[in-house]
């Protein structure tokens, strides 16, 4: 029995210096007009048919060169294939001359962004004329509903900062980079989210709590699927984070009740604090001398004014001190 394997061959990315517009501009036109001026020359003194195949030779050459012109915008480039074959990317902006038969293929190298749960609307065109009648657009993010590690439903969307670094991979190694980047982000994000609980209150890594370190892992976990694209990420943030609305309720009651709890624990520490403070300094100035059936009642008391959510009403004591 045989084994047969594949191979995937990578495309790397290669310079290609063109060559300075300004100085194929003249010849270009030169070959232009002069073809035509050659071509009614001839004409009118057709003595033999040699001029006139030398005016349509030139005629024809210059206005193929102008096919070979292009101007690069900064942070743009343009990837140059020959019937099919990668010949390399031109960078630098200017003004440039290349073969003619070139495909030249324009691919920004702004930094770019978009939020998560977006939907690509490509460019429309009209069937007849093939004018371009809606530009490709991207509809607002909408957020992703995905369980968390404890199983809650929640509802999360982030904004990825990225632009291209290798134009080769980014045409070449898959089919649509800007599908390929809106995909695996939408992916990644889903599986960061079922990774880590919403909240946690043992000072785990959560959703919420701990929001700087999220976000690096997603950037991390994002570039790692993006790798063989062609693509840098920049930047990868949570814009929403929320539980979902059928248990939203039931959780906003939980964290209040989390919330009192913790604000009760902290009156009592302080309020223990008090208490002993005050008996400490009623001992040490010897103000009044208790015994423990009354020191226990004036710790009752004064916890009871302190713990108290609501205010006390004193009652005056006008009998002795055990009356």
């Amino acid at each position: 029995m045989s084994q047969s394997s594949t191979t995937t061959n990578i495309i790397g990315e290669k310079g290609y210096k063109p060559l300075t517009g300004w100085l194929i501009l003249p010849i270009a036109l030169g070959l232009f007009f002069g073809g035509i001026a050659l071509f009614v020359i001839t004409l009118a003194h057709l003595q033999s048919f040699i001029p006139l195949i030398s005016a349509i030779a030139m005629f024809i050459c210059g206005l193929i060169s102008f096919f070979g012109f292009m101007a690069i915008a900064p942070n743009d480039s343009r990837v140059l294939l020959l019937f099919g074959d990668y010949k390399g990317t031109a960078r630098e902006s200017g003004f440039y001359w290349v073969n003619p038969f070139f495909a030249k293929k324009k691919l920004s190298l702004r930094i770019r962004n978009f939020e998560t749960g977006s939907i690509v609307h490509p460019e429309e065109k009209n069937p007849s004329t093939g004018q371009v009648i809606r530009q490709k657009s991207r509809s607002s993010g909408k957020p992703s509903k995905v369980n968390d590690r404890d199983g809650n439903p929640i509802e999360i969307s982030a904004v990825v900062v990225w632009k291209v670094v290798n134009t080769a991979e980014a045409l070449f190694e898959v089919n649509d980079y800007e599908d390929y980047i809106s995909v695996q982000s939408e992916s990644a994000l889903r599986d960061l989210a079922s990774r880590h609980p919403y909240d946690s209150e043992d000072h785990e890594l959560s959703l919420r709590g701990s929001i700087t370190e999220v976000c690096v892992q997603l950037q991390h976990d994002i570039q790692e699927r993006l790798d063989k694209a062609g693509i840098e990420i920049i930047e990868a943030r949570i814009s929403h984070l929320a539980y979902a609305p059928e248990i939203a309720a039931a959780m906003l009651q939980r964290q209040q009740a989390g919330a009192v709890v913790a604000a009760r624990t902290k009156i009592v520490e302080g309020a223990v604090g008090m208490v002993q403070l005050a008996l400490e300094q009623l001992k040490e100035k010897g103000i009044i001398d208790l015994d423990d059936e009354r020191r226990a009642a004036m710790v009752s008391n004064l916890l009871v004014v302190l713990c108290s959510d609501r205010h006390t009403q004193p009652v005056v004591n006008t009998g002795s001190l055990y009356q």
